[in-house]
This record gives C-alpha cells, structure tokens and sequence, in this order.
C-alpha cells in the first residue's frame, strides 16, 4: 500500500495530468484551425490508459495491481551511491555530464554487456544512455523513421510505440501474438505470431521491426528459433531492429533470454534498450539506455542531443555503482539479477492460484513481471450501451466494487485488434507480500 503521503501526491499528479488533457482537449475543440491547437501529427495520441486507470485506482483508494513498479525498496547500495553522489565533494557530481551517457556508466555498460555480446562494445560510440528507456525508443524512432516508412509492431505492445511511430510519420503495421492453448495451463510461451502472418508484412517500405522481450504484457520469451525467423526476414528486407529488452534479468526457472543482436548479421542491424528502473527496482529515476552499431547510434544520439542533452550525472554515478557491485558476482545467486526473479516467481505462483480461485485463466510468465488472465468464464455482464471495450468495463467495475485495480490490455492493442483483449486482464506481480494478502482478502470475499 501506499503511504498517505505518497498517495495524494499520486492523486494530485493524476488530478494535473488528467486538467492537462482536459484543457488541450478544450483550447483544440474551440477552433480546431487555430495556431494553438496540437500539432496534426500528434492528434489522437492524447488519452492514456495510465492516467486513466491509475486515477480510478487513486479515487476509489484500490489495491494496485495495475501499473508496472515496485512497492518494496531498492537494493541498499544504489540508494545509498544516489546519496554518496549527490553529497560528494565533487562539485561536478551535480552538474551537466557528457550528453550521451555519464562515462562511468558508460563502462560499466560496456564491461557488463560485451560478454553476453561476444564482442567488446566502444562505451563512446556504442552506447546511448536516455531519460528512460522510453527515451532511448523515442529518440531511435525519430532517429531513423521517415515519412511514409513502415514499422511492424507485435501486439500486444508497450502502449507508447504505436503514437511514436506515427509522430515520426512513420505507418504501423500490426501482428498479434495468440494464444495457441485456451485448456490447461497456459504458459506465456503458448502465445505465438503466425509466421506466415509476419512475412506478409515486411516489403520495401519496411523500415523497422519493434521487438520486445521479455515481453510487456504477455511474458514471452522469444525463443530462439523465434528470433532466428524474425533475424532471416530482417536480412532479407534489409530491416533494423529495435529491441525492447528492459526485462531481461527478469527471466524465471526454464527459460531462456537470447538477445537477437548476438545472432549471425544481426549486430550491424540492432538497437538493444535496456533500463536501470527495472535492473534496480528504481522507476523513478527514468535513466534507460541503448547498445548498437556506432552507425545505429549516431542516429539515436542526433535525436538526443537536440531533445534532452544529457541526463542527470547523480543518477548515473549511482546506476553506474549498481552495475560495479553487481559484476564481480553475476554469476552467482547473491548476484541481484537472479536473487529479484527468483522472489518474484514464488509471487507469480502465488498470483497464479489467486487468479483460479475467482475462474480466472492466467497465463504464466516466462519473464517480467505481468501476468494476462482470460476472464472470460466470470458472470461478468457488459453494458452494450457502454462503447468501452469489456476489458475496459470489468476493470471499471472490479476498482469500484472491488477497490482492487488492474489494467485492461486492449489498450495495448491496434484499433482493428482490440477485440482480441476483450477478456484479459494485465496484473501485475512485483509487490510485496502485504499487498498480495490484501489481494487473497479481497478475492476470498469475492468468491463469498
């Protein structure tokens, strides 16, 4: 739970937020030709499934299974680095540092990266570090997306790539992971795109292909097979890949995480993202970065440097620290990118059977930290007079009646697609043990 601190400071950032929209909706409806009015490429990107829903849960004082952080600390030692930095007797500590990527976390990325490379990555010319990891896909997509230009996009997806792709002038061409299993249990790796589907896709105008593993909302792991079919499309089209990998520590008991960058032809070809918020528990610092060819990052780099500049130099003296410590034992179960997956998967399992207790159907996680339930044998009826999608409606009413939150998935959906989410739920499992006996409370009163 949070604080009732944090939590109305929560409100009245949603409450800012949700004025905002409010007001740019207002000033554009009263005379859409205006000069004041939103800029034509960025009309219909306005609404935000995070403001909305993280509102409601804030409003009816919901337990949060919704949005995507931890309600529990971060390790000690880059808590205690932020500090150390910011007080240190350094003065330039606290002042700008090169724009694009602190150089002590720069070589810290390189010295942890380029054996899972196979290569020795230049922490100068092959590395990008950005406000998030949002940042890091924001700058590679206008870094290298001209109008017209066509970017395939596997659904369900993190719900900023579409709005990115289409600031840029870029079309968006989606394909839908399915389930392939509907009896039993389903894993995330029961989710698949129809490779006939994909190949479909890809022609001269194909630009990029955004791939994210593991994967936000579903969990899937891309094998490697997967990855090699994806790789022969992307040489054969002569396509780059952006690869959204900012879950990749967190990886449960039998899977396999592969970075499709280390595949034969592929490194010439890929931006990897990665992200301190979710290699430390620390979202709120915003600091993601990207790895590639120096010629990829030339591109995103030109984007940055005109956007942010530079991120701030105490965050990443401290992520840097992180990434020290955590070297010498990575290979070790101390190591915190294997002591994190391996709490969190007892809390997936435990979330797994909390979920069947109400009929709900989850799909068990290979990786991250979200889990889709069908929630489709619930007595749950929807109101036809209500042109909100079902999904929409049951977190809706599950947050008033309930007062326990989650987030509908077909907001990670196409327009033309989101009927496929229209009975899934996304939940997520990185919370602390008070807050799932908060959710078992609910649920046994549920089933009453």
């Amino acid at each position: 739970m949070l604080t009732a601190l944090s939590r109305a400071l929560a409100k009245v950032h949603i409450e800012y937020a949700v004025a905002a929209l409010n007001c740019q909706t207002r000033n554009m409806s009263t005379d859409a030709s205006s000069k004041f009015a939103l800029a034509d490429r960025l009309k219909g990107s306005g609404g935000n499934v995070w403001v909305e829903f993280g509102k409601l849960a804030t409003d009816y004082k919901a337990t949060n299974l919704g949005q995507g952080f931890p309600d529990f600390s971060a390790p000690e030692y880059v808590k205690e680095a932020l500090c150390d930095a910011v007080n240190s007797p350094n003065v330039f500590m606290n002042q700008y540092t090169r724009s694009y990527g602190h150089p002590r976390l720069v070589n810290a990325l390189a010295k942890t990266f380029s054996p899972m490379y196979g290569r020795e990555i230049d922490p100068m010319t092959e590395t990008c570090v950005t406000v998030g990891a949002y940042g890091s896909l924001y700058a590679a997509i206008q870094g290298l997306v001209n109008p017209g230009d066509e970017v395939i996009i596997i659904e369900p997806f993190f719900d900023c790539y579409e709005p990115m792709v289409r600031c840029a002038g870029g079309t968006p061409v989606f394909v839908p992971l399915k389930p392939t299993k509907t009896e039993g249990t389903v894993t995330s790796a029961d989710w698949k795109y129809d490779l006939e589907e994909l190949s479909s896709k890809f022609n001269e105008k194909t630009k990029l292909i955004i791939l994210n593993t593991p994967h936000n909302p579903v969990g899937k792991i891309f094998t490697r097979s997967e990855l090699e079919e994806i790789s022969a499309l992307c040489k054969k089209h002569n396509v780059v890949v952006i690869s959204d990998e900012v879950y990749e520590w967190l990886v449960y008991s039998g899977a396999e995480h592969i970075k499709i960058a280390t595949l034969p032809g592929m490194w010439e070809r890929t931006i990897t993202i990665g992200s301190a918020g979710k290699t430390f528990n620390v979202t709120g610092w915003k600091l993601g970065w990207s790895i590639g060819p120096s010629h990829l990052i030339q591109c995103l780099t030109t984007v940055h440097q005109n956007c942010n500049y530079t991120c701030p130099t105490p965050i990443q003296e401290a992520v840097a620290v992180g990434f020290e410590t955590e070297l010498p034992r990575i290979n070790t179960k101390e190591c915190f990118y294997h002591s994190l997956p391996a709490e969190l998967q007892v809390k997936r399992d435990r979330l797994a059977e909390l979920l069947k207790s109400v009929g709900m159907t989850p799909t068990i996680p290979e990786g991250g930290y979200f889990m889709m339930a069908d929630i489709s044998q619930l007595d749950f009826k929807v109101d036809e007079s209500n042109p909100e999608p079902k999904d929409y409606q049951f977190v809706k009413w599950m947050t008033r009646e309930k007062k326990l939150s989650a987030i509908p998935p077909s907001a990670f959906y196409s327009q033309g697609h989101k009927f496929l989410a229209e009975n899934t739920i996304r939940w997520c499992f990185i919370k602390k043990d008070e807050t799932l006996d908060k959710v078992e409370e609910i649920f046994k009163e549920w089933n009453k």
